[in-house]
């Protein structure tokens, strides 16, 4: 996770963030709406994380932040692309060592935290709509379809093969992800995001885009893991208590035709994102409870 700094400029520059959707929609009120509580429990226990046969969970990247749980189903993906760069790239390099593409972007740094002769970096946010410092997912990945020819090439691979997507863009996922076309989620076999601001979720306005935003993933993907990220407090509101922000982990259903719903959690591989502060649970509802 980038810096408050960094997430007010990100959010100026992936286009409209979900805060600016949430302050126009309310008409600039100080109380939104309240959404009922039940509504929210659905919403959450539809995040319900599933474990899949033959692809257990391992960790790529460092045991701090920036390091992800992901499914142990990365053979025949050729690209790992990655909006939102951070001080560290540890994850970005051990996708880089199987030998996948790493394309990142950010117009608020110069470039990833180390090199990598597989890396390819763009300065620029990835969000909903284009524009001189923005670009849409779709657009880059059709942007770097030349570099990935090329990359996979020195491999073997197939450029047409499966992609990996892993996004940490300090709220602008959800106007970016709503954007972008089916056929382009589909091409994401692994999704590994980082949701913010989910402190918001019993504002009405931004309920309706972080349920639309949960729906649309689980159309085409299954949650196979979620961890609350705890650079802050939980909080409790309506007898749910909730991280502010989580990573979650989804893999395409065509790849899950074996599962069975994780009973707790964390995970044994997970590490908190911030060693000095509290660990922080997750409510029984990720757990369908």
């Amino acid at each position: 996770m980038r810096s408050r700094a960094l997430a007010r400029l990100a959010s100026n520059r992936h286009g409209l963030s979900h805060r600016e959707l949430l302050t126009l929609q309310s008409g600039r009120s100080s109380v939104a709406p309240s959404v009922d509580p039940e509504r929210v429990r659905a919403t959450i226990q539809s995040l319900r994380p599933y474990a899949v046969d033959g692809a257990e969970l391992i960790r790529l990247g460092p045991a701090t932040d920036g390091g992800y749980l992901v499914p142990d189903d990365l053979e025949g993906i050729v690209a790992c692309y990655s909006p939102g760069v951070c001080s560290e790239s540890g994850f970005e390099r051990d996708c880089a060592d199987r030998d996948m593409a790493v394309f990142l972007a950010d117009a608020s740094v110069g470039g990833p935290a180390t090199a990598h002769p597989r890396f390819r970096f763009v300065k620029k946010f990835v969000g909903p709509v284009p524009s001189e410092q923005v670009v849409t997912l779709e657009g880059w990945v059709n942007d770097t379809a030349d570099d990935l020819r090329t990359l996979s090439e020195q491999v073997g691979a197939d450029p047409a093969g499966d992609l990996m997507l892993q996004m940490d863009i300090e709220g602008a996922e959800y106007t970016t992800l709503l954007a972008a076309p089916d056929a382009l989620m589909r091409r994401f076999r692994v999704i590994v995001l980082e949701l913010h601001d989910v402190d918001h979720i019993f504002s009405e306005s931004f309920y309706r885009i972080f349920d639309g935003f949960v729906a649309k993933l689980l159309h085409t993907h299954l949650c196979v893991h979620v961890h609350p990220n705890n650079n802050m407090r939980e909080f409790r509101k309506f007898g749910l208590t909730l991280p502010n922000c989580c990573e979650i982990t989804l893999l395409r259903r065509d790849r899950a035709a074996s599962t069975r719903p994780v009973t707790a959690l964390p995970h044994p591989l997970d590490v908190d994102c911030v060693a000095s502060a509290p660990s922080i649970g997750l409510d029984p509802a990720w757990l369908g409870q």
